[in-house]
């Protein structure tokens, strides 16, 4: 079996990819970076250490001109501010409505793109790192479990039965996350998650709250410097 992980350079995707390499071997495993227009690069930085430290093959493509029409404070045309709050905060502003940070079906098309790439490379399998704590509130609704069945069912069927999709942290926490790689050795100190691009992690937006909770609920510092 070959798999393709869906890879940011994240927590979450390196977690992944040191899961699918444990199960598969580095030779049978294949790292897929998605360009969206973001306002900075690290997270490529971040994937190709990533990559290079587990020996996987790692593509990249980019999908920048898909999202020329919104306004997501995560792109570089958004003039936006990213929110420094947690996500609960910002979900007491949206009434219901996904955060700022939320890129228009962002998963739904990286998966789609993520199939047509296995589907041309022989990978069967599809990992991508959807966890709860992100799905929660409708903070990121394509980081759900309803959402994971339903395009779990779509790329099966559309791919004629040849790929599926494993999200194996739809149910779990982001600390539960990070106590999975610690476990597998995963080397978090080669990882980006901040949503802005300075030369240290800002500590204060809603993904780097999310991260430094997670590791201080393992008994462990976030190996990187805030």
């Amino acid at each position: 079996m070959k798999a393709l992980v869906l890879f940011s350079g994240g927590v979450d995707s390196s977690t992944c990819l040191a899961m699918a390499v444990k199960k598969y071997g580095s030779e049978n495993v294949t790292a897929l970076s998605i360009f969206y227009g973001q306002k900075h690069d690290r997270e490529i930085s971040a994937a190709d250490a990533v990559a290079e430290f587990y020996g996987v093959e790692h593509i990249k493509l980019d999908l920048s001109l898909i999202f020329d029409f919104s306004d997501c404070s995560l792109l570089s045309r958004s003039e936006e501010e990213i929110p420094h709050e947690s996500y609960a905060e910002q979900l007491e502003k949206t009434d219901g409505a996904p955060v700022s940070t939320y890129v228009p079906f962002r998963n739904g098309l990286f998966i789609s793109a993520a199939a047509s790439v296995a589907i041309s490379k022989g990978c069967g399998i599809i990992f991508y790192g959807a966890h709860a704590d992100d799905a929660a509130g409708n903070a990121y609704p394509d980081c759900s479990d309803s959402f994971n069945k339903a395009m779990n069912e779509a790329v099966w069927l559309g791919s004629g039965n040849q790929v599926k999709i494993e999200a194996p942290f739809v149910g779990m926490t982001k600390a539960q996350v990070v106590k999975t790689g610690l476990e597998l050795g995963v080397p978090y100190e080669l990882t980006w998650s901040c949503y802005e691009g300075g030369e240290k992690p800002c500590g204060v937006c809603g993904t780097c709250r999310d991260r430094i909770a997670a590791f201080e609920a393992n008994g462990v510092h976030d190996p990187l410097e805030y």
